[in-house]
């Protein structure tokens, strides 16, 4: 354990250096930037020395994985986030320990999470998933929904009840035409972000940037990142 700690103490040193180098050279500042740390296929264990480091920001995407490990680490202070494509079955487990859900791609799924939190007196923030390789279906590769959706879902947010928007979530597209453009796609979920935050000031998150493309998404203006291989190694494989 000791020996795991040093090495996941080195990860989040290294991590915390990027993200401060890239906030310094686009002229912002650390605070302005959350790390949150994907934990997905590492134990519990790791969140609990993830937090005695500091982290108060964890994220999942199964919920299968999800549910036992937040129950197991219940009495720490932190903040669940769901990242992962968000099946309505699983809904009521996902709202028993998630504070915010970032994969918001259709409003059948709204108005699920919707019930849910009601049901559980709880108030979820939502994130609306942008997806930059959304085809003739509308829909990404990895979730998400295209771009032209995005007002749909964020006023079927606006307007559910123990829901509250909280901005916008993209992954880098593998295909299409912002593959391997990291910057040009995170810079593009901005404009989407600034075109909702002017008639929602509130919906000011913007998630975006993993281990690979973390410093294309701070130069964007991402608010938040999401972190997983770069902190916590390769993750085993899932059986």
């Amino acid at each position: 354990m000791t020996d795991r700690r040093t090495e996941l103490a080195e990860n989040l040193a290294r991590v915390e250096e990027r993200i401060g180098a890239a906030c310094a050279a686009a002229g912002r500042k650390r605070e302005d930037v959350t790390l949150i740390v994907v934990t997905k296929t590492h134990p519990a264990s790791d969140v609990r020395i993830l937090h005695g480091l500091g982290v108060r920001h964890v994220a999942e995407n199964r919920d299968q994985d999800a549910a036992p490990k937040a129950a197991a680490c219940a009495d720490l202070d932190l903040t669940w986030h769901f990242v992962g494509q968000l099946q309505t079955n699983k809904v009521r487990s996902v709202v028993d320990y998630a504070r915010v859900v970032q994969s918001v791609d259709r409003v059948k799924l709204v108005s699920a999470l919707s019930a849910a939190a009601v049901r559980a007196g709880r108030e979820l923030d939502c994130l609306v998933q942008v997806a930059l390789d959304a085809g003739t279906d509308g829909r990404g590769a990895r979730g998400g929904v295209a771009p032209e959706g995005v007002e749909e879902l964020a006023a079927a947010v606006d307007g559910a009840p123990g829901l509250r928007l909280g901005g916008l979530m993209t992954v880098a597209p593998l295909t299409g035409p912002y593959a391997r453009r990291q910057r040009a796609a995170f810079d593009r979920l901005m404009e989407f972000s600034s075109r909702l935050r002017a008639t929602r000031p509130a919906a000011n998150m913007v998630s975006a940037g993993m281990s690979a493309d973390l410093e294309d998404a701070v130069a964007a203006g991402a608010t938040h990142v999401r972190i997983g291989t770069a902190v916590l190694g390769v993750r085993p494989r899932l059986g």
